[in-house]
């Protein structure tokens, strides 16, 4: 607070000390692409990830946890320096010890350091199977679905080079959207290996630098013509979207053994009646993705909106890249706020599996105490209740307990407390029945039948 100037009255100095007090005491609002979730909210996130938990876990595969923050090196090297991701929608600075340091961008880069850091190419179950649920930051435009701190459902794989690897990881993912009731499809590729990939790229290079294609890219692709090519065929602008409809296709450049191997990818996923469409010009977004990639896309999407709900691949080279031995590896991300945005787009109910269907009513502070020994039973019986124990007056607890949509309300009072009995409710007819309390669990057994 600075020095007022001597002639101000004490009014107008305590008027200035209040409207200080009022500025300082004013909200400071969230930050630009961040996001709270409401109670009311989080039933959506309990949805998708309790559905996501369960069939990952039936599949073999273990949850696991990395850091939020992390070297900034494994990013530059993983992800490449060149990306967007890396150059300009990392959160990363230098901390106090002078070391580089960011928040993590993606997940797959941090599960292979904990891979190689912990040994796991010993552990006695192989292949690896891992799976991590978790938020990460980017500094992006914030738009539908679309947030700079975000939440993934990571499945990874190390240790299995096999095509059937790659058909089980593609069918836990779409299973687990078509358990949510989402209607998806799997878009595939296959961006072939480091032997047979350069040689397509100096065809793509080729197609691109000629005059009328290379006068249609947008500045970025321009640049990725000099630094990563492949990246052309990802961009979404649309002139750069026309331009690459002539461009060669990767899968016409594949050796023997990246034909064979996503030949018989697409021939299990046939099997496995799994829906997915041949896109020849999906690669993906990041640099260390070979052979095998693909995305989940809802299928009823608006033309020109973003509809991947998630993606993945192979990336066989990195865990060797980031100091391990060679080790083939593949995995896929789900965005959560994506998923959650198109349950709520498809107007898909939501089932509540922890409604409550009883309501403990008391009256009076002996009935409070018998009460709330009442309701500790019922939660170890595994009964689902429900209670206001705050609230004295009856006529409110009642409101309540209907707001819930409960069947039954048990009412304890004075009276009851000296009978032995309880009062049970039945909150659609409005039948009230004086019960025994020794038999009230038969009774509600019956009842809820």
């Amino acid at each position: 607070m600075g020095r007022r100037p001597k002639n101000k009255t004490a009014k107008q100095n305590a008027l200035e000390d209040k409207r200080e007090r009022i500025a300082s005491a004013r909200m400071i609002p969230r930050l630009r692409g961040m996001r709270d979730i409401l109670p009311e909210e989080y039933r959506y996130w309990e949805l998708v990830l309790n559905k996501a938990e369960s069939i990952v876990k039936y599949y073999g595969w273990l949850r696991t946890e990395i850091p939020v923050l992390e070297n900034l090196a494994l990013y530059e090297r993983s992800t490449g320096k060149q990306t967007d991701i890396v150059s300009k929608e990392m959160y990363a600075f230098i901390d106090k010890d002078n070391d580089r340091v960011a928040l993590r961008p993606e997940a797959t880069p941090g599960l292979v350091r904990s891979y190689v850091e912990h040994g796991m190419f010993s552990f006695p179950v192989q292949p690896v199977k891992l799976y991590f649920i978790g938020n990460l930051f980017r500094r992006e435009k914030p738009q539908a679905g679309r947030y700079r701190q975000f939440n993934q459902i990571n499945l990874e794989m190390f240790g299995e080079a096999s095509a059937i690897a790659d058909a089980q990881v593609i069918l836990i993912g779409y299973n687990l959207l078509k358990e949510l009731r989402l209607e998806a499809q799997v878009q595939i590729n296959s961006i072939g290996c480091s032997l047979c990939r350069p040689e397509y790229v100096k065809k793509l290079v080729e197609y691109y630098k000629q005059r009328p294609v290379h006068h249609k890219l947008c500045p970025d692709c321009k640049k990725r013509l000099l630094k990563n090519p492949l990246r052309l065929l990802d961009c979404k602008e649309e002139a750069c979207v026309n331009a690459r409809a002539g461009a060669p296709q990767i899968v016409d450049h594949l050796c023997e053994e990246c034909r064979e191997h996503f030949v018989k990818v697409l021939e299990y996923l046939d099997e496995l009646n799994v829906v997915y469409a041949l896109n020849p010009h999906l690669v993906r977004g990041l640099d260390y993705y070979n052979r095998t990639v693909f995305e989940f896309c809802s299928e009823d999407s608006e033309q020109g909106r973003q509809n991947a709900l998630g993606g993945g691949g192979r990336y066989d080279g990195l865990v060797e890249y980031l100091g391990g031995r060679p080790t083939p590896a593949l995995g896929w991300a789900l965005g959560v706020e994506r998923i959650i945005l198109k349950i709520k787009e498809s107007n898909i109910p939501l089932v509540d599996t922890c409604q409550s269907n009883i309501f403990i009513a008391q009256l009076g502070e002996a009935a409070k105490r018998k009460a709330m020994i009442f309701f500790e039973e019922l939660r170890k019986r595994g009964y689902k209740a429900a209670q206001n124990f705050v609230k004295d007056n009856l006529k409110a607890q009642l409101e309540y307990a209907n707001k819930l949509g409960v069947k039954l309300t048990l009412i304890l009072g004075q009276k009851e407390l000296m009978d032995g009995t309880i009062l049970i409710r039945d909150m659609e007819s409005g039948m009230q029945e004086v019960f025994d309390f020794k038999k009230v669990y038969e009774e509600l057994d019956k009842r809820l039948k």
